[in-house]
């Protein structure tokens, strides 16, 4: 992937869109955000938030803006690119030759960073880990351990979810008391079943 040094960069690679992404570029920088790059590509940011990005693409250029889901997109240009996936990011898309508002285009770039400075943002939820069914041999000797319950609790669901793993996945009883009888020490440790490949 190429990457540009700046955004000067950015528009000599893209020759067959200098043009437009010179007119945006221009708005842009006449608005309050901060112009830099990120993900290769020119981005524009307020207090180091992402607020709008630029770039070129086969059959168009864009503007796109980060939290366009709250625009009030009065003209209705703005699209969603991944419909049902995308939650907040909009693009405004120009194709060759198609006219670019200055005027229209300069609305919604200080739209966008007043919804901006309000703090208007979808935020991404994080997703939760659940926690495995614990296998009963497993259940059976944390129960008649003190130390191996105490220490299990306070492992993460990741670490718990991976001695489950362990456990479960041997196919016969006699390689899941191996098992069990190998693990057990290190719950007792308080380590995790991958832990010893950490450096």
């Amino acid at each position: 992937m190429y990457k540009p040094a700046d955004v000067d960069d950015y528009i000599a690679y893209h020759e067959s869109w200098s043009e437009e992404l010179h007119k945006l570029r221009s708005l842009l920088q006449q608005s309050e955000l901060d112009e830099t790059i990120k993900w290769y590509i020119p981005t524009y940011t307020w207090r180091n938030k992402n607020v709008i990005g630029m770039g070129a693409f086969k059959e168009w250029t864009a503007i796109w803006f980060f939290q366009g889901s709250f625009l009030s997109d009065p003209y209705q240009v703005l699209v969603n690119a991944q419909e049902g996936k995308t939650k907040g990011l909009r693009q405004w898309r120009f194709k060759k030759g198609a006219p670019m508002d200055a005027v229209k285009i300069m609305e919604y770039i200080v739209e966008a960073t007043e919804n901006q400075k309000q703090g208007l943002e979808i935020k991404v939820a994080k997703a939760t880990r659940k926690a495995e069914p614990i296998p009963p041999r497993l259940q059976k000797a944390l129960a008649q351990s003190s130390t191996a319950k105490h220490q299990w609790e306070q492992l993460s669901i990741a670490k718990r979810n991976d001695y489950c793993r362990h456990i479960s996945e041997a196919k016969q009883d006699k390689t899941k008391d191996k098992r069990l009888q190998s693990i057990l020490p290190m719950i007792e440790a308080g380590k995790g079943l991958n832990d010893r490949y950490i450096k």
